[in-house]
């Protein structure tokens, strides 16, 4: 499911996100699904929890990789691309503070590249620059923290050549959901 009308959501506040989540999972939870993938990193870091206690259905979010990235680098330097409402939000800052203690997390500002990608004006240049400004400072791991950056991964990895990994959530949350399906009844 879609919120086209309303993408991208990084730049919402909990209450707004929730007034449109809610809707849009009730309806599915209703449809009959068993279980529900929240891809969206703002939507886990502001919500998820509100989410779960309205809903019955389990939820599986996505959210920026920190702990992975913080056991990775050997630098002590991580880059985290996301939003600004998930680099606000109170998960983010947990996430920060309970794994990546000793680590320098950089955050630069993507703000608008999601915005970017969901009108096709995909600006490179402003990537790599991003990119390229992190490495330069030292990351070694660049956590891609919104599901809408996988459409410009391969840019970010060129930016960042061999002098940084790329990591995201994808794989992590496939096999969470396999957990999840194995213990339904």
């Amino acid at each position: 499911v879609e919120d086209k009308a309303n993408l991208p959501y990084g730049t919402k506040t909990p209450d707004e996100l929730h007034e449109l989540v809610l809707p849009l999972l009730q309806s599915m939870q209703d449809d009959g699904c068993e279980i529900i993938v929240i891809a969206c990193n703002t939507v886990t870091t502001n919500i998820i929890e509100t989410l779960r206690a309205e809903l019955t259905v389990p939820l599986i979010g996505m959210e920026p990789m920190v702990k992975p990235a913080a056991e990775q680098t050997r630098a002590g330097i991580i880059a985290v691309c996301a939003t600004p409402a998930t680099l606000h939000s109170k998960r983010y800052q947990w996430l920060k503070e309970t794994y990546a203690k000793g680590v320098t997390v950089l955050e630069p500002d993507c703000s608008d590249w999601a915005a970017l990608i969901e009108d096709n004006q995909i600006n490179r240049e402003h990537i790599h620059d991003q990119i390229e400004s992190v490495c330069d400072q030292g990351a070694d791991v660049i956590v891609l923290g919104c599901t809408h950056y996988h459409w410009i991964e391969g840019i970010i990895k060129e930016a960042a050549g061999s002098r940084a990994v790329v990591i995201q959530p994808e794989s992590p949350v496939i096999e969470q959901l396999k957990r999840v399906i194995a213990q339904q009844p």
